[in-house]
């Protein structure tokens, strides 16, 4: 274009320009091809007009109107030529497409005419980048007022229906129904709110198209196929209407958030109490498929799946009962058996929790919960502790003997029994952390640590401990998940005084090897009390001679290493081998303290009969360990021929008489093949070691005296922090502190306070008694 061609078209008037613009546009609302020429002519043409006539835009504005409005009337002409649906959207949206594409292209070239219409200098006119151009706005606008607003309803109707054909199976064009989405969103001048058209029309259209279809539809599946066969319809059914929703609505996640509320209300929570009544069967008959399917329908209802974690707990708690129940002559009598049917029912109930729920927290947790329940149930196992608790009389308290029998378990798998012994030390890792599964669920952890306690101290002073590695690591253990500190710590100092009195042993054994003493044939073990004692009891018993002569060496020697320092002799935790010599042979026993005494009465007159008075008088034995030493010399289980005899027979120790008589059996010995051995080793300590009569008392008790002390301790350390709280806050807050050791009941708390008010520590508010204050 020449320098001289452009002075003469600036000369001209809008009348003289509109002819050659109009033909341009006309090209481009046809979508017909446009030269560089022309389309560069359009831009400089506008803004000739903008610039120099002042009457020019709005002229240019009202022209381009009109043409907008041929073109349009001509497309509605075209559209509703058609009247059946799917021919009707097909032909709409050929125009609206190519009506919309050129919404983009036509208003560039106009661009300075919108300041123009402002009254704006061209050099000064910007547009920010959320302003709609006015001419855009203008083609938009008469799209809507002259053809949209006229057949949106019909549109909209005819797109249901093809979306309704589609739930039915029958194959269309899905663009059809996609155009009348864009158009309704495209075509909203609501710059706020750009979605307002689309979803009060197309989307409130859509939704209840979709409730109207399956408000029909279910109930009818439901009643001819059944329930199970409805939960998978259901389940595809979601997962079509949600793809459905992605292509068919805007994506935005409001609208399709609406259209799944929509779909569960109407093919879920409508029909929750039919489906969830399906549930128990289903955990019973382990129907883990159907389950997961259930678990996923209901995940979607509000508290949906709260019944079913209820079914789940029930039907834990009732079948781990039964099967507990149904086996409980064997578990009661062996802690083996017991604690394998615990982790049996576990990994049961964990695999149906993995397959049918995947594992969902809130499963997992109902699963805890039940299997906490028959972990410590009482109804197979019950442990008695006794309550001495003023007026309260003697009156027990019934818990789960399952920490017993756990502590029991770990014992066989520690010690050199016939089991640790024939499993590899990978195994009996394996077993012991299964028994730490176990243990968390226990509530009464004090008592699985107090037999625990009592089991170790046998091992390591009898050296029976099958792997000391293993012993050590169990106590690193018991710390990892949670077990008192003040409890583990005492079983670490244990393992240090064993190795800190092998040094002070041998160093004895060197002192004393020359002195012609007993040094090298005894073994002494300086323990901490604090650390190893069970209780104040100490046991009188007459020591051979040779025994007692040894103690003030020990004492003496012990007395140089350590001054100010007592010793105190637990013979009841002391053990020995003894030669027993006959016709038949000889033999070594290894026996308890107890037991020496008892047997040393016949050394000097091997074929004596000694009655039960004399004996009690020889060994000075209290009289219940006086008869159960002797019943384990005359009934050992696994012996053939006895050590002692007696006369009259009784059926237990406790049908013993003073006159009772006992003597050595000259024919003792060993059988092996049915024969009698000349030579052999007789281990006859068994389990009396550190289970006397007494102790047995003096554990349960001080279980139930130390579980007061830390629940005093615990209130006290509640109230200093708190200074002030309400009654059930401070219970909720106990709980928790004493959960790891026990579950302190109601009573006993309320016990604890009462005792706590009395001693001044804290007091009720007098206006209000469920408050409590401290008192410093």
């Amino acid at each position: 274009m020449t320098a001289v061609l452009l002075k003469d078209k600036n000369l001209l008037s809008f009348d003289d320009h509109w002819p050659i613009m109009q033909p341009i546009i006309l090209k481009l609302l046809h979508q017909e091809a446009v030269s560089r020429t022309e389309w560069q002519d359009l831009f400089w043409l506008v803004h000739i007009v903008c610039l120099w006539d002042d009457k020019g835009p709005p002229k240019v504005y009202s022209n381009l109107q009109e043409n907008i409005l041929d073109f349009i009337r001509q497309a509605q002409s075209n559209v509703l030529a058609h009247q059946e649906d799917q021919a009707l959207l097909k032909a709409y949206i050929v125009e609206w497409r190519k009506f919309f594409t050129q919404c983009n292209y036509l208003p560039m070239p106009f661009g300075q005419l919108e300041g123009a219409l402002a009254g704006k200098s061209a050099s000064v006119q910007k547009k920010s980048k959320t302003e709609e151009s006015a001419v855009r706005k203008l083609m938009l606008d008469s799209w809507n007022q002259s053809i949209f607003s006229n057949i949106k309803q019909r549109l909209q109707n005819s797109a249901m229906k093809l979306v309704h054909a589609e739930r039915n199976g029958e194959a269309f064009d899905s663009q059809l129904v996609i155009g009348v989405r864009e158009s309704y969103v495209n075509l909203c001048s609501n710059t706020d709110d750009k979605l307002q058209i689309y979803r009060e029309n197309f989307e409130r259209a859509y939704i209840d198209a979709t409730e109207a279809f399956y408000r029909e539809k279910a109930p009818e599946y439901l009643e001819a196929n059944g329930v199970q066969n409805y939960m998978r319809y259901a389940d595809q059914k979601l997962k079509e209407e949600e793809q459905r929703g992605l292509k068919y609505l805007e994506s935005y996640s409001g609208s399709i958030q609406a259209l799944n509320e929509c779909c569960v209300e109407y093919l879920v929570t409508v029909f929750k109490e039919v489906i969830l009544a399906e549930c128990p069967g289903m955990i019973k008959n382990n129907e883990t498929e159907k389950l997961q399917l259930m678990f996923k329908l209901m995940d979607r209802v509000p508290d949906g799946i709260a019944p079913m974690l209820k079914d789940l707990e029930t039907h834990i708690i009732s079948q781990g009962l039964a099967d507990m129940f149904s086996s409980a002559d064997i578990i009661t009598q062996d802690s083996e058996k017991y604690v394998e049917q615990l982790l049996e029912l576990f990994r049961r109930f964990s695999k149906l929790v993995k397959e049918a729920f995947s594992d969902d927290p809130r499963f997992l947790t109902s699963r805890d919960k039940a299997f906490k329940q028959v972990v410590n149930d009482v109804s197979v196992f019950r442990l008695e502790l006794p309550s001495k608790q003023k007026g309260v009389g003697n009156k027990t308290q019934p818990e789960s003997r399952c920490p017993e029998l756990l502590a029991n378990y770990c014992d066989m798998l520690l010690r050199k029994t016939p089991l640790s012994k024939k499993l590899t030390s990978d195994e009996i890792e394996t077993k012991l952390k299964d028994v730490l599964l176990v243990l968390k669920y226990v509530q009464n952890k004090d008592v699985f640590m107090r037999y625990h306690k009592a089991h170790l101290t046998r091992r390591l002073i009898l050296d029976t401990s099958a792997d000391s590695e293993k012993e050590e690591n169990m106590v690193e253990w018991l710390r990892d998940v949670g077990m008192p500190a003040d409890y583990v710590n005492k079983l670490a100092r244990m393992f240090q005084d064993v190795k800190v009195g092998e040094d002070l042993n041998q160093h004895f054994k060197d002192t004393h090897r020359n002195k012609g003493s007993l040094s090298d044939s005894i073994n002494i073990k300086i323990l901490n009390a604090g650390a190893w004692a069970r209780g104040t009891e100490r046991v009188q018993v007459s020591l051979p001679l040779e025994l007692e002569d040894f103690i003030p060496e020990v004492e003496e020697f012990y007395r140089q290493k350590h001054n100010g320092r007592k010793l105190q002799w637990y013979h009841h935790m002391s053990n020995g081998t003894i030669t027993f010599s006959n016709m038949a042979g000889k033999f070594d026993l290894d026996v308890t303290t107890f037991q020496m005494a008892v047997l040393f009465a016949w050394n000097q007159r091997p074929f004596d009969k000694i009655s039960l008075e004399n004996l009690r008088l020889a060994t000075e034995l209290p009289d219940p360990e006086l008869r159960r030493t002797l019943w384990s010399l005359i009934a050992f289980p696994k012996l053939k021929r006895q050590v002692l005899l007696f006369s009259p027979e009784v059926k237990s120790p406790k049908d013993f008489e003073d006159g009772t008589h006992f003597w050595v059996n000259q024919d003792f010995s060993l059988i092996k093949n049915n024969k009698p051995q000349k030579r052999g080793k007789l281990n006859l300590i068994g389990r009396l070691q550190l289970s006397t009569e007494k102790s047995k008392e003096e554990d349960n008790e001080s279980i139930v005296q130390l579980r007061i002390l830390r629940t005093q301790e615990a209130i006290v350390k509640i109230m200093k922090m708190r200074k002030r709280i309400t009654n059930a806050q401070l219970q909720t807050e106990l709980v928790e502190i004493l959960k790891n050791m026990f579950l302190p009941s109601k009573k006993m708390i309320k016990e604890q306070i009462e005792w706590l008010i009395e001693h001044k520590y804290m007091k009720r508010d007098k206006e209000n008694i469920n408050v409590f204050i401290y008192m410093a």
